[in-house]
């Protein structure tokens, strides 16, 4: 099961119920933190079950300081609470910036800061990080900085449908049916058997985060068939000049890519009733919600729940 805690959910200043954007992964044991705007270190004291110091991997959009800046108190406090293990920290030309941030004090860290360079400019999907589990990809958007989405995808899980490799072949539970999941094909009783005739697929989850973007066709294209796709929603109307997302922007993406569901964020201050864009982007696509912070998903293949408790 893939859980997303919404850290922060708000756009330039912070108000009383939205922190700066930060939105953490947790998924057989890797806690990913996706943007590290101001205060995020004290959101995951709040949040319920969460420690920044299992953090290994944060994945920066872009670098506007609602968006990262809280890496300075975070970093700092990892480093007084005696961090050894090194963090990884993904962005556009984030070598630049990670050298940048590192060099703005005198305390240094006692552990590695290891900045990953992301490509923001085209249209391809990149793989940027990859476990036996899940793989990282992003794709340059479109803002006024350099920018990328990333998407979570869960890798599928290969089994093999027992009762029909017994009736096919005669092949029961046992250590041959490891085997045969391991290399893809075995010889039993004289006659070949594949995986793939005897498979049965779990689709892994998929899960997209926008950071700040106008429409484009590369969000379309990272999404296309997401479970889940977090989406910039900063403006309840489209405003060409900020180089945001409208909520109904936001809907006709998330209907366009195909999505089972549409979870709207990044909202200007302005904005105090999310009932109300709410309501609008489902007049496009019917499944969306906005986002709160400490609102946590819980995603598994077939099934989706929200949580609105801290």
């Amino acid at each position: 099961m893939l859980e997303v805690i919404f850290l922060g959910t708000g756009s330039g200043p912070p108000t009383r119920d939205r922190n700066h954007s930060a939105i953490l992964f947790r998924y057989a044991g890797h806690n990913l933190l996706f943007d590290c705007g101001e205060g995020t270190q004290r959101q995951m004291i709040m949040a319920k079950g969460v420690s920044f110091m299992k953090i290994n991997h944060v994945f920066i959009t872009h670098w506007h300081a609602d968006h990262w800046i809280g890496l300075i108190g975070m970093l700092y406090t990892m480093n007084l609470e005696g961090r050894k293990h090194p963090l990884y920290i993904h962005g556009p030309d984030a070598e630049r910036f990670i050298s940048n941030i590192l060099d703005m004090d005198y305390w240094g860290t006692s552990f590695g800061v290891v900045p990953k360079s992301v490509p923001f400019e085209g249209n391809i999907e990149r793989k940027i990080y990859e476990t036996d589990e899940f793989v990282i990809t992003s794709i340059p958007t479109k803002h006024s900085v350099p920018s990328v989405a990333y998407c979570f995808r869960e890798r599928d899980k290969v089994n093999v449908d027992i009762s029909k490799a017994k009736k096919l072949y005669g092949l029961g539970e046992g250590k041959l049916v490891g085997v045969l999941k391991k290399k893809g094909e075995i010889v039993f009783k004289g006659k070949k058997i594949r995986l793939k005739d005897v498979a049965v697929i779990k689709k892994g989850v998929k899960v997209v985060y926008s950071g700040d973007t106008e429409p484009c066709e590369n969000i379309i294209k990272i999404s296309k068939n997401a479970d889940v796709l977090i989406h910039d929603a900063t403006f309840i109307e489209e405003r060409e000049d900020r180089m945001h997302s409208s909520v109904k922007q936001a809907a006709k993406i998330a209907k366009n890519a195909d999505v089972r569901c549409l979870i709207l964020t990044h909202f200007s201050r302005r904005y105090t009733d999310l009932k109300e864009l709410e309501r609008e982007a489902r007049k496009v696509f019917k499944n969306s919600y906005v986002a709160r912070d400490f609102m946590r998903l819980r995603i598994k293949n077939n099934s989706l729940k929200v949580d609105f408790v801290k």
